[in-house]
Formats: structure tokens, sequence, C-alpha cells
């Protein structure tokens, strides 16, 4: 099944129980810390996200209008012109990012933008989307396979060529170790291409993530014995989140990227205590958020 995100939202909105299904960053939080996946999809413990994180999102969400338009107007000065519209709306829907300017005049909340309008230059220094008719943007995508796990996600864009070969796209902004976020991004990319080879029958001839903040492209091809390696890798990790769900068994893992986490007052490895356990989240302890997807 695939959906836009504004027909996904109208589905939560109405309240609609989805069974609990594997996103990309929550599986990549097992794989790194299954006591981060407690904390983010069991306890639902808030972050506050920082503005590099909301620019990301800003950022993702002007691409989207963009395409949104005719393609002789996808240019970068109206690229521009969205930003400030696109940060009112997210605002609007999310009072708690704006509290992160309180205090800041005028002009700090410029050069936030400011720096926002920089990856967006980058971005067109990339391709030229006035080329580009992408199918979707922003399209949740969803499918149980055969094992009966249920994977979700959302894909920043999907290209599709006349002659029918796919192409999936990711935007990325954020500043983690090169090394570790481009193992992080390629495992979200090969997540994205299972779901839309077992949804279209089609193997994804090109994976492409676009770094905004240093103007690179690093594009993958994948094939189907890969894929079908990265399904079996998938069903185990979702069997290792079920067991761990169980007990309430989520064991904290330190490592390079303990720097970023935001619960480290909470973590037996920097001398804190989990809050108790609170049991298996009903209906879902899959979605993504958009800080997920803009990093």
């Amino acid at each position: 099944m695939a959906t836009t995100a504004a027909e996904d939202e109208q589905a939560g909105n109405r309240g609609e129980v989805r069974r609990p299904a594997l996103s990309p960053s929550r599986a990549s939080d097992f794989k790194q810390c299954p006591l981060l996946y407690r904390f983010r999809a069991v306890d639902r413990l808030p972050e506050v996200p920082t503005k590099a994180q909301l620019r990301g999102t800003l950022v993702h969400s002007v691409l989207e209008r963009l395409f949104a338009l005719p393609g002789p107007e996808r240019l970068p000065a109206r690229a521009r012109e969205l930003l400030a519209p696109a940060w009112s709306q997210l605002s609007d829907q999310r009072p708690e990012w704006a509290e992160l300017f309180a205090g800041e005049g005028e002009e700090q909340v410029r050069s936030w933008l400011s720096s926002a309008e920089k990856l967006l230059d980058s971005y067109f220094a990339l391709e030229d989307p006035r080329r580009l008719e992408p199918e979707a943007c922003e399209l949740h995508v969803e499918i149980e396979l055969g094992s009966g796990v249920l994977l979700r996600g959302y894909v920043d864009r999907l290209d599709v060529a006349p002659t029918g070969e796919i192409r999936v796209v990711d935007y990325k902004t954020g500043a983690a170790p090169r090394e570790i976020g481009e193992a992080k991004a390629m495992f979200q990319m090969k997540f994205y291409a299972v779901v839309l080879w077992r949804l279209r029958g089609i193997v994804p001839r090109q994976l492409k993530l676009m770094y905004l903040t240093d103007g690179q492209s690093l594009a993958y091809t994948p094939d189907e014995p890969e894929l079908r390696r990265f399904e079996r890798t998938l069903e185990a990790i979702w069997e290792a989140i079920l067991r761990a769900g169980r007990t309430g068994d989520f064991r904290p893992n330190p490592g390079r990227l303990c720097d970023w986490c935001a619960h480290q007052a909470r973590c037996p490895s920097f001398g804190g205590t989990p809050p108790p356990y609170p049991g298996w989240p009903e209906p879902d302890a899959g979605d993504e958020t958009p800080l997920d997807r803009a990093d």
C-alpha cells in the first residue's frame, strides 16, 4: 500500500488503529541500541529537537512544495520564497518547535533561514528539478511480508522512468559522522527498496542519497538476491524486537553515537535508570517522525 503523507495524517486524525510495524528509523535504532529503541518506540519519551533537525525538516518540506509546482517554476529563487511560508506552517502545526527560538531576535531567525537557503542552493547544484517529474514526494509505503512482518516508512521522492524503472531518492541534511551516517542511510534505502520491490514486483534501478550539507550524491544499484538477504535481516530484527518486547529486556549498547543521544541521563551505561517498563505499546510502535525523515 502506498499513500501520501497527507493521506496518512488524515487516517491518524480519524483515529484509525494500525498494527505494530517496523520502520527504517526504528529498525536502525534497535540495531544501534535496543534501549534507544525502547525509549523512542515503547516509552515514547519526548526529545527536544535541535535547530539543525528543524532545518532539515524545513528543507524537506520546501522540496516537497517545489515539486508540486509546474516544472518551469522550480527555480532557486522560488525555493527560497517557499522557506518562510513552509516554516510558518510547520511551526503552527508544532508550536513547541517555534519555542526553540523563544527570546531570540528576528536577526537570529533570519540567519537560521539563511542556513536553510544554503542547503537548497546545494540541492540545485546537484540536479535540475525542472527536468524531473517524480511520481510522488513524501510517499507513505507499507507492506506485509510473507513472514507476517509489517514494514512501514516514508520515501522522500520516487522517480519512475517511462520504461518503468524506479529510482528512490533521499535528501540528507544531518551532520552525523560520515561513515556512520552513510551506513544508516544505506540501511534506510535498502529498507525502501525491499518495500517497493514487494509492492510493485520491480527491484529499484537506483537508490540515490543526496547530501545537501556538502553537495555530494551517492548512488547504489541493488539486486534481487541482495534484497532477499536484507528482507531476512529485517525479519530477524523484528523477531528480536518482539522478544525484547515480551520481557522488557532492551539493553544499552554504548558506542560513538551516544554523544548525540538525548537519553543519557536515563541510560545505565551513564549511571542513569530507565523508567519502569510500560509493556509493549498498542496499537503501533513503528512510526517515523518528520525529524526522523530529515536526518
